[in-house]
């Protein structure tokens, strides 16, 4: 299982990595825009240098969580070096990757009030899901080899950062007084469990609590956190946080009236904002159509089924407790949403992007009526 959750971050990585540099290779040689050189920036260079750098970052930082992990288990909890080690390397290794897999029956609950076990899985599971592109740039920016950050590094990291805080703050708030969570707990470890609570949605699908005894508003606001995921070129799923992104500015663009949209003293490419329309629609539907299936084959309510499919399309893992008592068409509906929901945002965008023509003609205009 290890070996599995590692090839398939590097795989996820460096595909998604590759795939990006194909679309923006391809695009500047169509185009022959002067703006290309920020696209170069997030381009990554060559091929040997991508899967080379993905495998070296991922490596780099899983063996540093993995060392302070297993120094935590041996001299905190008495066990012995092997067994530490082994605890370590499998804890680092699925939390880079976001895969949420624990060696314990309830996950990491019993390490819920123990920062030295929490505050590194957290920081694996972030620097996964921000992606290799935004990790590519901050080493090289850290090494001053780049002074300028492109813009897709910009909107991850603000955006990921904005929907960090909104989900530490909103699953703390939410879950103080619930007594089957956080209430009743010192302040200390409040802030503690609900800090990586509200962090683990970001398709790490680690829990430090009882996950079917949260609030159905938290419930709510997990779902969401969920479905927007990580970075793009990460080992996160979901939509993607710089297609929430993009989103949420052609909103503020059209509530300004404006005819096109800019970002940063920059302006985005009509194709970009349908694919971002497309990809969060088509994700949408497949959520739908998830939780309509398991509504139908299931006796569940609406609260937990819609939780299910949603972590099922973010590949989260997280779960109120009803995967084993679902029917085996359940789980398989499951099985099929964790896979569109991992594979399809990075080869939809890449599609879209790849496959764009321009029309030799248009036709007339007529404007339907909106809202």
């Amino acid at each position: 299982m290890l070996g599995l959750i590692q090839v398939g971050g590097l795989g996820i990585m460096t595909l998604a990595s590759l795939l990006g540099l194909l679309v923006t290779r391809r695009l500047r040689l169509r185009m022959q825009r002067s703006a290309q050189a920020e696209t170069k920036s997030s381009g990554l260079g060559a091929v040997r240098r991508v899967v080379l750098g993905a495998i070296a970052l991922s490596l780099v930082v899983e063996l540093l969580v993995s060392a302070v992990l297993a120094l935590r288990f041996r001299f905190g909890y008495g066990f012995s070096w092997a067994e530490a080690a082994h605890q370590g390397v499998f804890h680092g290794i699925s939390a880079f990757n976001n895969a949420g897999f624990a060696l314990y029956a309830d996950n990491l609950v019993p390490y819920a009030a123990d920062p030295l076990i929490c505050l590194p899985i957290v920081l694996a599971f972030v620097l996964g899901g921000l992606g290799f592109p935004v990790l590519f740039e901050v080493v090289r920016h850290l090494r001053r080899r780049q002074r300028r950050w492109s813009l897709h590094a910009r909107v991850t990291l603000l955006t990921y950062a904005a929907l960090a805080a909104f989900g530490v703050v909103a699953v703390t708030a939410l879950e103080w007084t619930n007594p089957g969570t956080l209430g009743g707990l010192p302040v200390g470890q409040r802030l503690l469990i609900g800090s990586f609570q509200g962090l683990t949605p970001r398709t790490a699908g680690f829990n430090s609590l009882d996950v079917g005894a949260l609030h159905p508003a938290t419930l709510l606001v997990v779902d969401v956190l969920m479905f927007i995921g990580g970075g793009s070129a990460g080992t996160a799923g979901g939509i993607k946080v710089t297609t929430f992104a993009l989103l949420a500015f052609v909103i503020l663009a059209e509530a300004r009236g404006e005819s096109s949209v800019h970002v940063r003293e920059r302006r985005l490419p009509t194709d970009v904002i349908r694919q971002a329309l497309t990809v969060a629609l088509l994700g949408v539907a497949l959520v739908f159509a998830g939780t309509l299936a398991l509504l139908v084959l299931s006796p569940f309510g609406l609260d937990a089924v819609l939780f299910e499919s949603v972590s099922a399309f973010g590949t989260v893992g997280l779960s109120t407790g009803i995967t084993a008592q679902l029917p085996p068409a359940g789980q398989a509906v499951l099985v099929l949403l964790m896979f569109a929901g991992r594979l399809g945002p990075i080869t939809l965008a890449a599609a879209l992007a790849l496959r764009e023509r321009c029309r030799r003609f248009d036709l007339p205009e007529e404007r339907p009526i909106v809202g």
